[in-house]
Protein backbone atom coordinates (compact mmCIF):
# COMPACT_ATOMS: atom_id res chain seq x y z
CA UNK A 1 0.00 0.00 0.00
CA UNK A 2 1.14 3.67 -0.41
CA UNK A 3 2.28 5.86 1.79
CA UNK A 4 -0.45 8.30 2.72
CA UNK A 5 0.29 11.25 1.95
CA UNK A 6 -1.62 14.54 4.12
CA UNK A 7 -2.95 17.92 2.40
CA UNK A 8 -1.02 20.62 3.95
CA UNK A 9 -3.09 23.46 5.86
CA UNK A 10 -3.47 26.52 3.47
CA UNK A 11 -3.28 29.66 5.24
CA UNK A 12 -5.36 32.70 5.23
CA UNK A 13 -4.33 35.62 2.82
CA UNK A 14 -6.02 38.33 5.27
CA UNK A 15 -3.66 37.81 7.79
CA UNK A 16 -0.54 39.54 9.27
CA UNK A 17 2.14 40.69 6.72
CA UNK A 18 5.36 42.82 6.94
CA UNK A 19 6.63 44.81 3.97
CA UNK A 20 10.44 45.93 3.40
CA UNK A 21 12.15 47.62 1.22
CA UNK A 22 13.84 45.52 -0.91
CA UNK A 23 17.49 46.18 -1.26
CA UNK A 24 19.38 45.69 -4.94
CA UNK A 25 22.72 44.56 -2.98
CA UNK A 26 24.08 40.66 -2.94
CA UNK A 27 22.54 37.88 -0.29
CA UNK A 28 24.52 37.42 2.23
CA UNK A 29 23.98 34.75 5.54
CA UNK A 30 26.13 34.23 8.57
CA UNK A 31 26.12 31.05 10.07
CA UNK A 32 27.00 30.53 13.78
CA UNK A 33 26.64 26.87 15.02
CA UNK A 34 26.33 25.39 18.25
CA UNK A 35 30.16 24.92 19.14
CA UNK A 36 30.98 28.87 17.89
CA UNK A 37 31.43 27.38 14.07
CA UNK A 38 31.25 30.37 12.16
CA UNK A 39 30.75 30.07 8.51
CA UNK A 40 29.83 32.78 5.62
CA UNK A 41 27.50 32.63 2.83
CA UNK A 42 26.03 34.24 -0.43
CA UNK A 43 22.59 33.12 -2.03
CA UNK A 44 24.13 29.53 -3.42
CA UNK A 45 27.25 28.65 -1.15
CA UNK A 46 29.60 28.86 1.14
CA UNK A 47 32.66 31.76 0.62
CA UNK A 48 35.79 32.81 2.33
CA UNK A 49 37.65 35.63 2.21
CA UNK A 50 39.88 34.01 -0.12
CA UNK A 51 36.62 33.37 -2.02
CA UNK A 52 34.57 36.29 -1.85
CA UNK A 53 31.17 37.98 -2.71
CA UNK A 54 32.06 41.83 -3.09
CA UNK A 55 34.15 41.63 -0.03
CA UNK A 56 31.29 39.85 2.35
CA UNK A 57 33.25 37.34 4.04
CA UNK A 58 36.34 39.49 4.82
CA UNK A 59 34.10 42.30 6.07
CA UNK A 60 32.07 39.03 8.33
CA UNK A 61 35.70 37.48 9.41
CA UNK A 62 37.09 41.03 10.63
CA UNK A 63 33.55 41.23 12.76
CA UNK A 64 33.43 37.99 14.17
CA UNK A 65 33.39 39.21 17.76
CA UNK A 66 30.36 41.17 17.00
CA UNK A 67 28.68 39.08 14.74
CA UNK A 68 28.58 36.42 17.11
CA UNK A 69 26.19 38.45 18.96
CA UNK A 70 23.49 37.12 16.20
CA UNK A 71 23.72 33.55 18.19
CA UNK A 72 23.06 30.42 16.82
CA UNK A 73 21.56 29.22 13.35
CA UNK A 74 21.34 31.35 10.17
CA UNK A 75 20.93 34.96 9.93
CA UNK A 76 20.42 36.02 6.62
CA UNK A 77 20.62 39.56 4.86
CA UNK A 78 21.73 41.99 2.24
CA UNK A 79 24.79 43.14 1.52
CA UNK A 80 24.62 46.43 -0.27
CA UNK A 81 26.32 49.57 -1.01
CA UNK A 82 29.70 51.05 -2.48
CA UNK A 83 30.43 48.96 -5.39
CA UNK A 84 27.24 46.30 -5.50
CA UNK A 85 24.40 46.33 -7.50
CA UNK A 86 22.69 50.15 -7.86
CA UNK A 87 25.32 51.39 -4.69
CA UNK A 88 22.64 53.82 -3.41
CA UNK A 89 25.05 56.52 -3.34
CA UNK A 90 27.13 55.03 -0.27
CA UNK A 91 31.13 55.41 0.32
CA UNK A 92 30.52 51.98 2.54
CA UNK A 93 29.15 48.43 2.01
CA UNK A 94 26.32 47.62 5.28
CA UNK A 95 25.16 44.34 5.47
CA UNK A 96 21.15 44.27 6.91
CA UNK A 97 19.59 41.62 7.91
CA UNK A 98 16.03 40.45 6.71
CA UNK A 99 14.24 39.15 10.12
CA UNK A 100 13.12 42.36 11.35
CA UNK A 101 11.01 41.17 14.07
CA UNK A 102 14.30 39.56 15.71
CA UNK A 103 16.78 42.42 15.20
CA UNK A 104 14.43 45.39 14.50
CA UNK A 105 15.65 47.33 17.62
CA UNK A 106 19.24 48.61 17.17
CA UNK A 107 19.91 48.08 20.53
CA UNK A 108 19.69 44.27 20.08
CA UNK A 109 21.44 43.53 16.82
CA UNK A 110 25.05 43.03 16.32
CA UNK A 111 26.70 46.99 15.50
CA UNK A 112 27.66 46.40 12.53
CA UNK A 113 24.52 45.24 11.05
CA UNK A 114 21.54 46.88 10.02
CA UNK A 115 18.18 45.75 9.37
CA UNK A 116 16.00 46.15 6.13
CA UNK A 117 13.40 48.76 6.49
CA UNK A 118 9.66 48.37 7.54
CA UNK A 119 7.33 49.72 5.15
CA UNK A 120 3.99 48.32 6.67
CA UNK A 121 2.85 46.12 9.05
CA UNK A 122 -0.69 44.78 8.84
CA UNK A 123 -2.93 42.69 7.14
CA UNK A 124 -1.97 41.77 3.99
CA UNK A 125 -3.67 43.32 1.10
CA UNK A 126 -2.78 44.22 -2.53
CA UNK A 127 -3.44 47.89 -1.86
CA UNK A 128 -0.82 48.06 1.15
CA UNK A 129 1.55 46.50 -1.27
CA UNK A 130 0.93 49.25 -4.36
CA UNK A 131 1.16 52.09 -1.62
CA UNK A 132 4.42 51.14 -0.64
CA UNK A 133 5.50 50.97 -3.82
CA UNK A 134 4.18 54.68 -4.62
CA UNK A 135 6.08 55.76 -1.63
CA UNK A 136 9.30 54.66 -2.43
CA UNK A 137 8.48 55.77 -6.09
CA UNK A 138 7.61 59.45 -4.72
CA UNK A 139 10.40 59.35 -1.45
CA UNK A 140 13.13 57.54 -2.35
CA UNK A 141 14.51 55.17 -0.17
CA UNK A 142 14.33 54.37 3.25
CA UNK A 143 17.40 52.40 3.29
CA UNK A 144 19.42 55.10 2.21
CA UNK A 145 17.47 58.55 2.86
CA UNK A 146 17.80 60.88 -0.71
CA UNK A 147 18.28 57.98 -2.78
CA UNK A 148 15.69 58.39 -5.56
CA UNK A 149 16.21 54.72 -7.53
CA UNK A 150 14.95 52.25 -4.93
CA UNK A 151 14.57 48.56 -6.17
CA UNK A 152 11.23 47.46 -4.64
CA UNK A 153 9.46 45.83 -1.78
CA UNK A 154 9.58 42.10 0.01
CA UNK A 155 6.37 41.01 1.43
CA UNK A 156 6.10 38.50 3.92
CA UNK A 157 3.26 36.76 4.85
CA UNK A 158 3.56 35.64 8.32
CA UNK A 159 0.89 33.01 8.56
CA UNK A 160 2.12 31.25 5.19
CA UNK A 161 5.72 31.54 6.29
CA UNK A 162 6.27 33.13 2.87
CA UNK A 163 8.24 36.08 0.93
CA UNK A 164 6.95 37.91 -2.67
CA UNK A 165 9.13 40.66 -4.17
CA UNK A 166 7.53 43.36 -6.22
CA UNK A 167 9.97 45.97 -8.23
CA UNK A 168 9.58 49.16 -9.15
CA UNK A 169 11.07 48.76 -12.64
CA UNK A 170 10.42 45.49 -14.39
CA UNK A 171 8.32 43.75 -12.18
CA UNK A 172 6.57 41.35 -15.08
CA UNK A 173 10.20 40.36 -16.45
CA UNK A 174 12.08 37.60 -14.48
CA UNK A 175 15.36 38.80 -13.19
CA UNK A 176 18.30 38.56 -16.15
CA UNK A 177 15.04 39.01 -18.94
CA UNK A 178 15.22 42.65 -19.14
Amino acid sequence: MSEFKEFPKIPRLSRECIITEKIDGTNASIFIGENGEFLVGSRTKWITPDNDNYGFAKWSYDNKEELLKLGQGHHFGEWWGQGIQRKYGLSEKRFSLFNTSRWGIESERPSCCHVVPILYNGIFETGAAESQIKLLKQFGSIAAPGYMNPEGIVIYHVAGNLMFKKTIERDESPKGKE
